[in-house]
Formats: structure tokens, sequence, C-alpha cells
């Protein structure tokens, strides 16, 4: 059986005069979609990236169709703390508070243990859990500081509970981004911050769909009950949940983004 995403939802002003940061928003997947669908529901932005070009021109995209006032750009890796650091300072000097960050950078890979070099180990770590970290350390510094509350949204994975061949690195990766949220959502109720996380399966765009093989793609969606892969702006619905009052009582929670049988 295969079914077809279902109609767009329109804004609800659900996080109307809200401040948000996103990281990894460039492009067409999950954090384009994030930083729209936030803008779509009264927040301002900032957006973040490695890429700094694809970053430009995603910032005068959504700058274009929301207002330059909402929208603000800053190229991060999430690897380096000082830049890290800058992203959020600029965040509260831009729009004077800091309400809501969701923590999407990542990166994978596939390699089978006996094949994969410490670096490749590394390198998934470093951006995919420690990036994780920092910025979540440093969302968490200054909403406790600011004492006005917050939202932080981690993105997860199923895989971080289910196994997957050749996905052992980014797998831990993703399990330590889950023990990481439940972890960081009991200190940061102290200060009244909530610390939430999403595990989609698979969210995939046209540009990832042009790099993955027929056969792989055809496998993984077999996988999932609708038959089809979730659309990037559906995980990002769940993400504006977390982020909103109608999740006031929920935190250290990892929410599944899947139709996935097995």
């Amino acid at each position: 059986m295969t079914t077809s995403p279902p109609p767009y939802e329109p804004g609800h002003h659900l996080l109307a005069g809200r401040a948000a940061v996103v990281t990894a928003a460039a492009g067409a997947g999950i954090g384009g979609a994030t930083a729209r669908r936030l803008l779509e529901e009264g927040a301002s932005v900032v957006v973040s990236d490695a890429h700094a070009r694809r970053l430009k021109e995603c910032a005068a995209e959504l700058a274009d169709a929301f207002g330059a006032e909402r929208v603000a750009s800053l190229a991060c890796d999430v690897t380096d703390e000082d830049q890290v650091a800058a992203l959020f300072d600029l965040a509260e000097e831009r729009h004077g508070r800091l309400d809501i960050v969701v923590n999407n950078a990542g990166l994978g890979g596939t390699a089978d243990l006996v094949d994969m070099s410490d670096e490749q180990w590394s390198k998934v770590l470093d951006v995919t859990l420690n990036g994780t970290f920092r910025c979540t350390r440093a969302a968490l510094r200054r909403m406790k500081a600011a004492g006005q509350g917050g939202v932080v949204v981690n993105n997860a994975s199923v895989v971080g509970w289910r196994a997957q061949r050749g996905q052992a690195h980014y797998a831990a990766a993703k399990a330590g981004v889950m023990a990481l949220t439940r972890c960081a959502a009991l200190e940061a109720a102290e200060f009244g911050v909530r610390v939430n996380a999403v595990a989609p399966s698979l969210a995939m765009h046209p540009h990832l769909v042009k790099v993955t093989t027929p056969e792989l793609l055809e496998e993984l969606t077999a996988r999932e009950a609708f038959g089809r892969y979730a659309e990037p702006w559906e995980v990002a619905n769940v993400i504006v949940f977390l982020a909103s009052g109608y999740s006031s009582y929920m935190t250290g929670e990892v929410v599944a983004v899947s139709s996935q049988r097995a």
C-alpha cells in the first residue's frame, strides 16, 4: 500500500512573538522545513548551517517570504565551540530573547564496523552527538540566565532504537542524543525549560532521493506502513508541536515520527 502525503497544514500562530534558532537549516531537509514552519507559526528565526552559500540562499528566500526583520542567519560548524557561541550571541542580539532551539545538525554515512576508520566514527559522533551537546549547553546557559523558560528540540532517529547494518556510528550518536535529551530535561526543568526530541524514520526530499539508489529507497519505504517516506514538513510539524504550548507538560520525551513497522 502506498499513500499520498496529507495536505500541508496552514500556520495557526502557535509561536507568535517567540525567537528560535535552527541548526542545519539550509536546504530542502528537516531543518529548512522546520525554519519555515516556525516562521509560519509567527516566530522569528536565526537559521544556521555549515554551508555558507546554501545558507545565504535559504535566508534570502525566507526573508523575502516572511520579512527581513524576522530572519537572521550565521554560518556555524557545530563542532566548533566558538562558532556555536557566536550563533547564540547573534540570536539574542538580533531578537532580544531566545525561546526555541532546534538542534538538527547531524552527519551520516554507511560502513560496516570491520571497515570503519576511527576518523569515520569520530566525525559522525562529533557532528551528531557532540554538536547537539554544544548547542544544548549554549541554549540552556542562556535560557537559565534569562529566567523566561524555553524549549529545546533535538533531532534523533529511530536507528537510536533499532539496529541497521552499516549505521553503527550514526545509531550510537542518535542513541546518545536521546540519552542527552532525557538527562538535560531533568536538569532544565528546574529553570522552566523543556527538552524533547523527535526520532524520524525515513524523511526524504527531492535532492536526497536523487542520491539514493532506487533499490535502497524501495527497501526503506517497504518498512513504512504508509508505503512512502515522510515529507520533511511532516517532521517539522511535530517539532512545532514540541516547541509550542500544546506540549507544555512534556519533557525528556523522544517522539517517533515514523510509520515503520519493524
